[in-house]
């Protein structure tokens, strides 16, 4: 490894700020940003495979091995001197944590009331496996284990002032802040993953974070089930998010 290099993993569950944030990032001139390099090694390695659109197309595309992913490309050399990795807790599947003593770790999460009905749109029965807020809570306390103290994004925090919350994320994880990161071209990006098409609609009409809007709509009966499972852990976590 190139001990330089700041590996900066930010881990996130679906339908959040996610591709947002790894656009803000994609705008330093320090940086090269990855999009979930672990997706195909999760689908092969869950029964994700089934019902996730474009699973075949994503599994071809990419490499299936996650140690390798881990070993050759998150922990190998990069050409700038901070890689940012778009990274879903959900695809840590059959995989050796122990890479992570090396990466700097962030958090993402989202209100999962508004959340879940934006996921039911591609995944129609979601589980608290798909959608990765216990998993969050468990990474978060492995982190602590390996001495390490994760920095906490909430997405609505973020979007009601972007500025403030990157600045004190990029203090946080080693980094000058850029006010580069506050906006963007609208349109895809070279490294998005071959899922875009799927999932990137509204970030790719985007040019910079959006304005936070509560959803207005019903709460879908079917998914109230989900949602007080995953309330605890979206609570818990979000107690030290930052907030400016």
């Amino acid at each position: 490894m190139a001990k330089e290099t700041i590996r900066l993993c930010v881990w996130s569950g679906p339908r959040n700020i996610s591709t947002a944030l790894m656009y803000s990032f994609a705008q330093r001139a320090d940086t090269t940003v990855h999009d979930e390099p672990l997706y195909a090694h999760y689908l092969v390695n869950s029964a994700a495979k089934s019902y996730h659109p474009g699973a075949d197309e994503i599994v071809a595309a990419m490499e299936n091995d996650g140690a390798r992913v881990v070993n050759e490309f998150i922990l190998g050399p990069h050409p700038t001197p901070v890689a940012y990795f778009k990274q879903m807790t959900h695809h840590l599947v059959e995989l050796d944590l122990s890479f992570m003593a090396h990466t700097v770790n962030v958090m993402l999460t989202r209100h999962p009331r508004d959340m879940l009905p934006s996921y039911a749109k591609q995944v129609s029965a979601p589980t608290l496996a798909d959608v990765g807020y216990k998993k969050h809570v468990e990474l978060v306390e492995y982190l602590r284990a390996l001495g390490q103290d994760p920095p906490v994004l909430d997405s609505a925090a973020t979007l009601r002032n972007p500025r403030a919350v990157l600045k004190t994320l990029c203090a946080r994880v080693g980094i000058g802040f850029d006010e580069a990161m506050l906006t963007w071209p609208a349109g895809a990006r070279k490294e998005d993953g071959v899922w875009a098409p799927y999932w990137y609609d509204s970030v790719h009409r985007s040019t910079g974070f959006q304005p936070y809007r509560p959803k207005t709509d019903p709460f879908p009966a079917h998914l109230e089930p989900l949602l007080a499972e995953c309330l605890p852990y979206y609570e818990e976590l979000a107690r030290d998010a930052i907030r400016v």
